[in-house]
C-alpha cells in the first residue's frame, strides 16, 4: 500500500480552519469541499486515459479522455457525502456508488449496512471517500468490499490520517494484489482511547450535518 500525505500551504490552511472547533457547519462544508478538490489532482495522478483524436481550430492533434469502465467514486456514508461534489468537480463523468459502514464504538469494527455498488466491478478504478482514517478499520473493510467485485485498483482520499489507521489497513490488505493508495491532507499525532484522532477535527459528520437527535 502506497500513502501519499499532500504537504501543499493552502492544504494546511483550509485543514487549520476544519480543525478550529469554531468553525460552524456551512463553513466546515464549504472549506472540506475545496479540500477534497485539491486532494483529488494527487489522487487522480494515476487515472486511466485513452487516446482521442480531435482537430483544434489549428491543426489535428491526439489529447486523451478517460478509459471505460468509468473510474467509480464511492463515498462512505454518511461523512463520505460530504467530500462528493468535491472529487465530482474534477471526474464529473465518473460514476458513483455508496457504501454504508458504522463502526461499533465498543469493539472499534465496522460493518456494512446498505450498498449501491454495480455487482461487477471487473476492471475499476475506484476512488473511496472517507474523510477520517482513523481506527482504519472501516476503510480496510470497505477495500476489501470493493476489491471482492473485482475492482482491480483502489485509492482511498481521507482529510485526515493516524499512523495506527495507516497500520491496520496495510496490515488487513497485505494479502491483496489489488494496488491500494491513500491519499491524505495530513498525518496526524495518534488515536485517544476512543479512537478518535488527535489533534484531529472531531466527528466529521457532525460537523459536516449537525448531530443528529
Amino acid at each position: 500500500m502506497r500513502t501519499h500525505v499532500a504537504d501543499h500551504p493552502l492544504i494546511a490552511h483550509k485543514l487549520t480552519y476544519l480543525r478550529d472547533e469554531s468553525t460552524d457547519s456551512p463553513t466546515f462544508r464549504r472549506l472540506a469541499d475545496e479540500l477534497v478538490t485539491l486532494l483529488a489532482y494527487e489522487a487522480t495522478r494515476d487515472v486511466r486515459v485513452s487516446p482521442k483524436e480531435i482537430t483544434t481550430p489549428v491543426a489535428p492533434t491526439t489529447g486523451v479522455k478517460l478509459a471505460r469502465p468509468k473510474p467509480l467514486v464511492v463515498p462512505i456514508l454518511r461523512a463520505g457525502l460530504g467530500m462528493l461534489d468535491g472529487m465530482m468537480r474534477l471526474l464529473p463523468t465518473a460514476e458513483v456508488g455508496f457504501l454504508g459502514m458504522v463502526r461499533n464504538e465498543e469493539t472499534l469494527e465496522a460493518s456494512t449496512y446498505a450498498e449501491r455498488l454495480p455487482d461487477d466491478l471487473s476492471g475499476r478504478q475506484c476512488y473511496v471517500l472517507d474523510p477520517m482514517l482513523a481506527t482504519g478499520g472501516t476503510l480496510a473493510a470497505a477495500i476489501r468490499f470493493l476489491t471482492d467485485r473485482g475492482a482491480n485498483d483502489i485509492t482511498a482520499l481521507c482529510l485526515l490520517a493516524a499512523p495506527e489507521g495507516i497500520a491496520r489497513v496495510e496490515e488487513e490488505l497485505a494479502d491483496l494484489a489489488v494496488p491500494v493508495t491513500v491519499v491524505t491532507g495530513a498525518m496526524d499525532e495518534k488515536l485517544n482511547d476512543k479512537g478518535y484522532i488527535v489533534p484531529g477535527l472531531g466527528d466529521a459528520g457532525d460537523r459536516l450535518y449537525g448531530v443528529a437527535d
